[in-house]
């Protein structure tokens, strides 16, 4: 009676030391979340944690790489390590503005030679992704190799697909010869 009297007690405190390690965690998890929520700044439409160094925030932006990020750090000199919770309100406003002239050279641009204008630009947020999509839709319309890969939704960039890129609705297999 007394070596089942120890085992449930090892058990017992096994468990209540399993209980108290996940209400740490969670309580960790829960001061975490509301550290977070704290500070978002607001940098042309994206919110951006102010935890975050101001050369590693930018790049949340789409359409701002890790080199553009570099180039608006240099261009403006304000110290890449800087937190973007640190930031002044005109210096927020300058790096808007530097983001939507963008004086670099243009191979840093992400629009070279437009189809339509001929000019090399830089787009961001959601300029970029409507470029894109009239893109693939041109590809499409023209019935290009790569215009029909998008239609079929396959992989554009001539990866294999033997056993990758399977859609997810149809059966796809090896049909057997008939005898």
């Amino acid at each position: 009676m007394t070596e089942k009297k120890e085992k449930n007690y090892k058990t017992s405190e096994k468990q209540d030391k399993k209980k108290t390690e996940s209400l740490a965690k969670a309580e960790k998890k829960y001061l975490h979340e509301e550290e977070s929520a704290e500070t978002l700044i607001r940098i042309s439409g994206y919110d951006i944690p102010g935890s975050k160094n101001l050369l590693t925030g930018l790049t949340r932006i789409k359409g701002v790489s890790w080199a553009v990020s570099n180039a608006v750090c240099v261009k403006l000199h304000i110290p890449k390590s800087k937190k973007i919770s640190e930031l002044s309100k005109p210096e927020i406003q300058q790096i808007e503005e530097f983001l939507k002239a963008f004086p670099v050279y243009s191979f840093l641009k992400n629009r070279r030679f437009d189809r339509e204008s001929g000019e090399t630009n830089h787009y961001i947020g959601p300029n970029l992704d409507i470029k894109r999509e009239f893109d693939i839709k041109h590809l499409k319309e023209i019935k290009s190799y790569r215009g029909l890969r998008h239609a079929l939704k396959l992989p554009v960039r001539g990866q294999r697909t033997k056993s990758h890129f399977r859609s997810k609705g149809t059966a796809m297999g090896v049909k057997r010869k008939s005898k």
